[in-house]
């Protein structure tokens, strides 16, 4: 597959993608004899976790660091556990302040809602 078909495959850019092999956040791609890259079902699957874990915020250092360990084998398999559950940890206080900003923010929408029908703003 190349670049282009991943790119539509994956909704990410080229120059996202060429970015991501070039900081090491996805192993590198194979080429062709022309030079070109030439992407397969292993390299999409760690684009994918790549695209998965910068939504979630992961920094890209983290995802470097998890690749590092990948490639040092199974020696390995607990400091990248360490790793996953230090950005479970991450995620979940992140997903506590949304959900504390969130019901501030009902709270305030009832209290409004109520002013528009009542006329007046009563806290």
């Amino acid at each position: 597959m190349n670049i282009k078909e991943v790119c539509e495959r994956t909704g990410l850019s080229q120059d996202t993608l060429r970015y991501y092999e070039k900081v090491g956040m996805i192993p590198k791609v194979k080429r062709s004899a022309g030079n070109i890259r030439t992407y397969d079902e292993e390299d999409l699957g760690w684009i994918e976790l790549a695209k998965c874990m910068r939504s979630a915020g992961l920094p890209v250092d983290v995802m470097v660091e998890y690749l590092r360990l990948y490639r040092e084998g199974d020696s390995t398999i607990n400091d990248r556990l360490q790793l996953l559950k230090n950005q479970m940890d991450v995620l979940t206080q992140q997903k506590q302040a949304i959900e504390d900003t969130m019901d501030k923010l009902s709270y305030k929408i009832k209290v409004y809602e109520k002013a528009v029908e009542t006329g007046k703003l009563e806290w």
